[in-house]
């Protein structure tokens, strides 16, 4: 930002220098992009790990690779505390169910990642007894591949799901009813 001032001779350097205080501390944006930027550096996944892919999803959470850069460090066993359900290993019909409801369970926006082939698509089991794929029963937002998945997968298919909640209209989409309250007003 550049400031013209008046050419005065009295004045001294001091009193003619720019104040950089006052511009490090506001910030314009909007309220959606506000909110997607607390939300994606926020986000609280619940584990749901039913096979050899959830030792990989502990891994992540560990010191050498600490989730907790990207803002997802805290853990949660409870579906009403998450937002990320990271579904983790081979899905059998017996468990469906289960994950259905405890993603029902879970606070809206919501998101989900399938992490590994077996979440994914069925992976190697191609029988009776397994799901092929976690997206026949639930949304999903991110698809990670691998058996199992490192944990640098992981933590770019966190990076991604982030970079796509940047990008969600939040404030619109959930509050419909506010907002057409207020226009009748």
């Amino acid at each position: 930002m550049n400031v013209l001032l008046p050419v005065d001779t009295e004045l001294a350097p001091a009193e003619a220098a720019y104040d950089s205080k006052i511009e490090g501390n506001v910030i314009f944006t909007r309220l959606d992009t506000a909110i997607n930027w607390m939300r994606k550096n926020s986000l609280w996944p619940m584990p749901m790990g039913l096979a050899c892919c959830a030792i990989e999803l502990i891994a992540t959470g560990a010191s050498r690779f600490d989730i907790s850069r990207f803002g997802a460090e805290v853990m949660r066993f409870s579906p009403r505390q998450a937002d990320v359900m990271i579904v983790s290993g081979t899905v059998t019909y017996k468990m469906a169910l289960a994950v259905k409801r405890i993603y029902d369970q879970m606070p809206e926006p919501k998101w989900v990642i399938a992490m590994g082939a077996c979440a994914s698509s069925g992976g190697m089991y191609r029988s009776y007894a397994v799901l092929q794929g976690i997206d026949q029963l639930i949304p999903v937002d991110i698809y990670i591949s691998g058996c199992p998945p490192r944990p640098e997968a992981l933590i770019e298919g966190m990076l991604r799901l982030q970079r796509k909640i940047d990008e969600e209209p939040s404030f619109v989409e959930q509050k419909k009813e506010l907002l057409s309250q207020l226009a009748k007003v």
